[in-house]
């Protein structure tokens, strides 16, 4: 059974996204481990395709990252150990967890769908220039 806050943001899959949560979740790891804490593969699972003009403009993961770099950035500042970040994943891939590739995970666009269509050219998607722009400045361009 799955339960549902209904006041929350939820991608096609239900997965919830809650960056305020993330930040609670690092500050009871920290305050329960006291350990230096690293973030591995944090992103957001969508539907996304390449527009007319062959770029996929991917507002909503731009949105996902730059609310939950936020409020990491806010649990350091209030005394969380974090010292590393790194998002899930860099270009889009098969779905471990439902086989899919319409289930769009990256910031580089690969051309195949669910049904093996599609001739797996790569674009950079919108949030590929944003994400460039938030490492060269370590996160604190967000916008």
């Amino acid at each position: 059974m799955h339960l549902f806050n209904p006041y929350l943001e939820r991608n096609a899959w239900g997965w919830q996204i809650y960056p305020i949560g993330f930040k609670h979740f690092m500050h009871l790891i920290n305050d329960r481990y006291n350990v230096p804490l690293f973030d591995v593969e944090n992103g957001i699972g969508l539907i996304e395709t390449e527009g007319d003009d062959g770029i996929v403009h991917d507002q909503a993961r731009i949105d996902y990252h730059r609310q939950h770099i936020q409020c990491m950035k806010e649990a350091v500042e209030e005394g969380v150990n974090l010292f590393g970040y790194t998002t899930w994943g860099c270009i889009d891939l098969v779905s471990a967890s439902s086989g899919q590739m319409d289930k769009r995970y990256g910031f580089v666009y690969v051309d195949m769908d669910d049904e093996g269509n599609g001739d797996l050219h790569r674009s950079k998607k919108d949030s590929f220039y944003w994400y460039q722009k938030v490492i060269k400045s370590n996160g604190e361009d967000l916008d």
